[in-house]
């Protein structure tokens, strides 16, 4: 199982039914400057610049069923050192369920395991995304 307290080599949560207007707005507050970079059908790539360092991001719409958006800062030079550190202020930020993986993704983790943060609470769930 890999340490839960390593920085992760990039970012990835579960947004509950938030538009991509009310995420964008969400990213617009956190960086210095969003750039839309393209956009593929449901598949948006950004270019985020937080506390100066250029991060891409890419959200997909509708990742998971049609209530879920996937939010991916594609850094490890992003603001939070793991997952649930963004899942935590984005679903205080967004006032919404926001579900990220446990752990880093090391062989051997358990790929169903995953954090509900809503409410202020978080908790660790089985979650079978496929």
């Amino acid at each position: 199982m890999s340490d839960e307290t390593t920085r992760h080599p990039d970012i990835e949560i579960y947004i509950k039914s938030r538009s991509l207007e009310q995420i964008l707005a969400w990213l617009e507050q956190l960086s210095e400057s969003l750039q839309a970079v393209e956009t593929a059908g449901s598949t948006h790539h950004l270019s985020c610049i937080i506390k100066g360092q250029t991060i891409p991001v890419m959200i997909h719409e509708r990742a998971l069923g049609k209530a879920w958006t996937s939010l991916w800062f594609r850094s490890d030079a992003t603001p939070w050192e793991r997952d649930l550190d963004c899942a935590e202020e984005a679903s205080r930020a967004l006032d919404t369920q926001v579900r990220c993986i446990v752990s880093g993704w090391e062989d051997g983790d358990d790929p169903d395991e995953w954090w509900r943060i809503e409410n202020g609470n978080t908790e660790k769930i089985s979650w079978r995304t496929e």
